[in-house]
């Protein structure tokens, strides 16, 4: 076992060795392909963050001043109960707690701001679902009227977020996952073209080795090998790319002003690393199934 494993990566050493400019080739084109797909997951994620306080059909949320106990609670939430069934279908109430984990996702970008939020000075919040035939002037007006009530921070409404956000989420998706695919089938081709001219360039070897009753699978196996790494190595460039660029994005939205509502488009909670590592398999998938095309169809050379 020892032995066939040593010879099969000195095969593919020594067809890496052969064709350098090609395996070079390939490991870019697969590089730039997984980048831009690793890219593509981190600014989704970023878009779900923007997005995180209006999930469940939430529409407008309604902020209470820090510090209000429950009694002037209840006075927010009489209000609420009247509209109950007629206006609003359901309402919920966000703690500190809550609040706080909600802060740690949208002030991702800024540290500054969000290190000023505690568990003392946070507003709290009600995240209110209307009902389906609800119109957004009949939401403005109970906006106006929530907002004379006591101990009532700000209310917001989701008709002046969402447009704009679902747009340029849909825009970026499309445009980059179109990107993203073409250049991994061009990455997928490039390593299948590799292999192809690999084997040629050993064909009287190949030969030989059939003649001396090596199987099929014994000879595919290095070529595989090839297209394996060379996704593996793709991937890993392409991780290490995508990392520097998330560092550099997160570091310059800090600068943006904290009411730019841009500070949410960062990945700072570890998923950037759990992308990376996708990268990195997506990388050797798309190797494998390119080497292991190429050795199939051309091994009777």
């Amino acid at each position: 076992m020892i032995s066939r494993l040593r010879y099969m990566f000195r095969e593919t050493g020594e067809s890496i060795r052969r064709n350098p400019t090609l395996s070079v080739a390939s490991v870019i084109t697969a590089a730039v392909s997984l980048l831009i797909f690793g890219l593509t997951l981190i600014i989704q994620h970023g878009f779900d963050n923007l997005l995180s306080q209006w999930e469940g059909g939430v529409e407008m949320i309604v902020y209470v001043n820090s510090g209000a106990g429950e009694e002037q609670r209840l006075v927010i939430e009489d209000a609420l109960g009247q509209q109950q069934g007629v206006t609003i279908e359901s309402w919920s109430y966000c703690d500190v707690a809550c609040s706080l984990s909600d802060a740690d996702r949208l002030f991702a970008g800024d540290p500054v701001t969000r290190s000023q939020l505690t568990e003392l000075n946070i507003p709290t919040q009600y995240k209110v679902v209307p009902l389906d035939a609800t119109q957004v002037d009949i939401l403005r007006g109970l906006r106006d009227r929530y907002l004379e009530l006591p101990n009532v921070y700000s209310v917001q409404l989701a008709e002046e977020q969402l447009d704009l956000i679902s747009k340029l989420q849909g825009f970026v998706s499309t445009y980059t996952t179109g990107l993203w695919i073409a250049l991994m089938v061009a990455a997928s081709l490039l390593i299948w073209n590799t292999i192809r001219t690999a084997m040629f360039a050993r064909r009287r070897e190949i030969e030989v080795m059939k003649l001396v009753g090596a199987t099929d699978w014994f000879i595919r196996l290095p070529f595989m090998l090839e297209g394996l790494l060379q996704g593996v190595a793709g991937g890993a460039v392409a991780s290490v790319a995508m990392w520097f660029i998330n560092g550099r994005w997160t570091a310059g939205v800090e600068a943006f002003p904290a009411n730019s509502g841009m500070t949410a488009l960062v990945v700072v909670d570890g998923y950037e690393w759990r992308v990376g590592l996708i990268v990195v398999l997506f990388g050797a998938l798309i190797g494998t199934i390119g080497s292991g095309t190429a050795a199939s169809k051309f091994l009777d050379v």
